[in-house]
């Protein structure tokens, strides 16, 4: 039986690949050529500025700024739970089968969220009544719901 002959494109292929493999190589060396073995630590480090960015010199110990572990925020911003001061408002809207509706506070006109869950007492529409807030994750939330009238 003859041996199989090898075709142009096959011999094609194998000088591209042989190509490729001594290109590899010659680009290692090169990299090695080039590669500054010994450098100081001081060469190695990178520092970041004030504003975040990374560059070669140490930054301005006068420019430094101590931030307290409490001012840092983890997460959005409308969470909290920050309880304001007592209000007092109108309840313009209650659903009692679904168990929400909104306060509108009578100083500032602003509408504030009530769930169930924050009621003292039991509400309806147009009741008056003392309500503390708090962020909640849509914004303002009312806790601690009391009828006055």
């Amino acid at each position: 039986m003859a041996r199989p002959q090898e075709t142009f494109n096959k011999k094609e292929l194998e000088k591209k690949r042989a190509q490729k493999k001594k290109e590899k190589e010659q680009r290692k060396q090169d990299r090695k050529a080039s590669a500054k073995s010994g450098q100081s630590l001081d060469d190695m480090l990178a520092y970041v500025d004030e504003n975040g960015n990374l560059s070669a010199t140490p930054p301005d110990p006068l420019k430094k700024k101590n931030i307290s572990v409490s001012e840092i925020v983890t997460g959005s911003r409308n969470e909290g739970g920050a309880v304001i001061t007592v209000h007092k408002g109108r309840v313009s809207f209650f659903d009692t089968s679904k168990g929400f509706g909104f306060i509108i506070d009578s100083d500032s006109g602003e509408r504030v969220f009530v769930h169930v869950n924050g009621l003292k007492t039991v509400i309806k529409e147009n009741d008056i009544v003392s309500f503390e807030t708090e962020r909640g994750p849509k914004g303002l939330q009312a806790r601690d719901v009391k009828i006055i009238k």
